[in-house]
């Protein structure tokens, strides 16, 4: 006789044991999936880029449709590494302090690093790409 463990309504909900984890694989896949053109456009980018000199890069860098298109992608690969980290630190780490410690860190070292390239992009706009 088998038995089943979760309510009818998780099962027609797909949930698992967790009762969560599909928002988490959903964000994953949309960042994927954003970061594809985001990341040819940045390749693109940094190829035009090495054939400038500083101050036309800046003056580049500047401009609203570059600057925005680099926000969205600092924004969404640090989105995007945060949630993969995380992931490998669920799967790998079996101590609980050290996958807290560990989650924490990556949520505060991808939002560091995330800040700082935002407020790099913000002052090389607020200067209009004078240096």
């Amino acid at each position: 006789m088998r038995t089943a463990f979760r309510a009818p309504l998780a099962r027609a909900l797909g949930l698992g044991s967790a009762h969560s984890g599909s928002g988490h694989w959903w964000l994953q896949r949309l960042t994927a999936i954003a970061l594809v053109p985001l990341t040819g456009w940045l390749i693109w980018f940094l190829v035009q880029l090495s054939r400038l000199p500083h101050s036309e890069m800046l003056t580049w860098l500047a401009r609203p449709w570059q600057a925005g298109l680099l926000l969205a992608y600092l924004v969404t690969a640090g989105f995007h590494a945060a949630l993969g980290l995380q992931v490998v630190i669920e799967d790998y780490v079996h101590h609980p302090a050290l996958k807290l410690t560990a989650l924490i860190g990556v949520r505060l070292g991808m939002g560091g690093v995330v800040l700082v390239g935002v407020a790099a992009l913000i002052r090389i706009i607020a200067t209009g790409g004078a240096g």
